[in-house]
């Protein structure tokens, strides 16, 4: 089996894969000061209840965007995976992307991961939207190559924003409301935050289109991707594990790699 390891700056999320089928998965939020112990000592308590055994792993596999845990990512898989050195994408594993970004290097192994899973699973060219602690929108042409994108702050970020920078403003769970016209302030917060945002992202993806042409494919993964879903009908698919998928695809390819 293959334990695969996305930390993003909101969450970190575990999958388990038995061959291409993801069996378990789970989310710990992301601390910067989190210890090798807590990492271990939570993963093994997945472990237990979801019945795996981990001297059941073969393999383990990490994608970060934040260099600030891998110190205790890594130990943690040390001392409680029984010594295996994991593959960490960027330095002992690479995303197997054609990418034209004019500096490559700026782009985030998670963008790359997830097209190269969305491209492999749904073929191209299409657009990936990750409803993480930033909206990402990625494209990816017809042959597999990773074009660029765009970036737009997440909604709770904006959230954040908005509540900081206000006196009176409070903070309001994010719901649709019962009307796009606000009867009272919190109604009003909710509206102007989902249809604001959905009307955003909805924009993006239709500009982003008109360049790839009308039969480029919209999938969508990250935690608010089912509410943008429901107010519209701009994507393929939710893909909830679309970045767990590419982390396994990209185990395989190594091995394959590796067996030659």
């Amino acid at each position: 089996m293959l334990l695969a390891i996305d930390i993003g700056n909101t969450n970190m999320e575990f999958g388990v894969f038995s061959g291409k089928e993801i069996i378990a998965s789970f989310r710990l939020g992301t601390n910067r000061d989190i210890t090798s112990d807590e990492v271990g000592l939570f993963t093994c308590q997945f472990f237990q209840e979801n019945s795996l055994d981990r001297h059941d792993i073969d393999d383990i596999i990490i994608a970060s965007v934040v260099p600030q845990v891998m110190y205790s990512i890594n130990n943690a898989v040390k001392k409680y995976f029984f010594n295996k050195t994991p593959l960490v994408v960027g330095d002992n594993i690479n995303v197997p992307i054609p990418n034209l970004y004019e500096n490559p290097r700026e782009v985030g192994a998670d963008r790359l991961i997830a097209a190269v899973a969305a491209y492999e699973k749904y073929g191209g060219p299409l657009i990936v939207v990750d409803f993480g602690t930033a909206t990402t929108f990625d494209a990816v042409g017809a042959g597999g190559e990773y074009l660029g994108g765009a970036i737009y702050p997440g909604i709770k970020i904006s959230m954040d924003a908005l509540f900081s920078k206000t006196a009176k403003l409070p903070r309001v769970e994010l719901v649709r409301p019962e009307n796009v016209i606000g009867r009272n302030t919190v109604s009003s917060l909710q509206s102007g935050a989902i249809y604001g945002y959905v009307g955003a992202v909805t924009n993006i993806v239709h500009a982003m289109t008109g360049e790839l042409g009308d039969s480029t494919k919209v999938i969508a993964t990250g935690g608010l991707a089912k509410m943008v879903g429901d107010e519209s009908n701009i994507f393929l698919t939710i893909d909830r594990t679309l970045t767990l998928d590419g982390l396994r695809i990209l185990y395989e390819q190594h091995m394959k790699n590796q067996s030659r």
